[in-house]
């Protein structure tokens, strides 16, 4: 079966290996139909992923169809030939996260595609468990459903009240994600984006949500954009350390900072600054199984439209070519998508 390598930084591999056996207790045999390219890939290509090692077999956004069952695996309701989204954080489920309901921090946790061998693939075996059917989703929106999880874990870790002033920093797919599920928890958000490319995007398809350019600034462009004060609640989804060290200025007093977006290395804030104002500082990371089920759960309503999102695509035979590209800003990199052959 063609699978894809990352052999090394910078370097794609595309071989063929075997396919895998009939799956064990508990598995499924899946066929990955679509893979969606994440920001963690982009870092891998480039040598900048932390808790990262070669080779590797990316992807861990993952629209499949089900193959093959193997035995005990009836609670979970599948069926051969039922498309899926994939959950790709492989936890434990007995240490104190995983008992505690936090599965998503999991001490022992293994995200395919980055700590173990994900889904750039033909055919891959999965926990019957981690998979999440969604009838009526078209399967490259099923790629998609990770990266939405993302924001939407975020979101729900911050608890917006309704018609709280809520700011995401960063307009790249996870900023979008948050922004879409923020909105949808009837918060009023706003977006800060440095590019106009994204600037632009934003303000053609995420309807009621407004798109601030920071200018040389940032601070006196969001409180123009509030009404003279600064936002309750900052989610920052760029993974850049400057930004996100600037955001603790962005938070109105007693207000929240999430941080969505993750940086290799250290962070500091001015302490007297941080007090003064008595801010909430969380991070988030990946998601839960609710979090699967309220993002499929909106895309079955029709709440979200993913089709501008998707703005290139390759193939197993191209990608090699096309990744590169993809890390260039003038190409217009919304989400980019694996497709594997239907």
């Amino acid at each position: 079966m063609q699978t894809l390598v990352l052999a090394e930084p910078g370097r794609f591999l595309l071989t063929e290996t075997d396919a895998p056996g009939a799956p064990g207790p508990g598995e499924a045999l899946v066929r990955v139909a679509r893979v969606g390219i994440c920001g963690t890939d982009l870092h891998a290509f480039r040598g900048r992923q932390p808790f990262f090692s070669y080779p590797r077999i990316l992807g861990h956004e993952l629209g499949v169809e089900i193959l093959a069952l193997g035995p005990e695996t009836e609670a979970w309701g599948l069926h051969a030939g039922d498309l899926a989204a994939v959950e790709p954080y492989l936890n434990c489920g007995e240490c104190s996260a995983c008992r505690r309901g936090k599965t998503n921090c999991c001490s022992q946790l293994q995200v395919l595609g980055v700590h173990t061998d994900g889904g750039m693939r033909e055919q891959i075996v999965v926990p019957a468990r981690k998979l999440h059917l969604a009838n009526g989703v078209p399967v490259e929106h099923l790629a998609l459903v990770e990266m939405l999880v993302i924001g939407a874990h975020a979101v729900r870790r911050a608890a917006p009240g309704a018609g709280e002033a809520a700011l995401v920093v960063g307009a790249g797919p996870i900023g979008l994600a948050t922004a879409q599920f923020a909105r949808l928890a009837g918060a009023q958000v706003s977006v800060l984006e440095i590019s106009p490319q994204r600037r632009a995007f934003c303000a053609a398809h995420l309807p009621g949500v407004q798109v601030i350019d920071p200018g040389e600034d940032a601070v006196p462009a969001i409180q123009v954009g509030h009404g003279g004060e600064l936002p309750t609640l900052v989610f920052d989804a760029t993974g850049s350390a400057q930004s996100m060290q600037a955001a603790f200025r962005y938070a109105e007093n007693g207000g929240k900072l999430v941080f969505v977006g993750l940086v290799q290395g250290d962070l500091s804030f001015n302490d007297p600054e941080f007090h003064r104002r008595e801010m909430t500082l969380m991070s988030s990371r990946n998601g839960m199984g609710a979090d699967f089920a309220h993002v499929i759960d909106t895309l079955q309503r029709g709440a979200v439209d993913l089709t501008p999102w998707i703005t290139h695509r390759a193939t197993p035979e191209s990608l090699a070519t096309e990744f590169p590209r993809w890390l260039e800003p003038g190409q217009g990199v919304v989400k980019a998508m694996l497709e594997f052959r239907p």
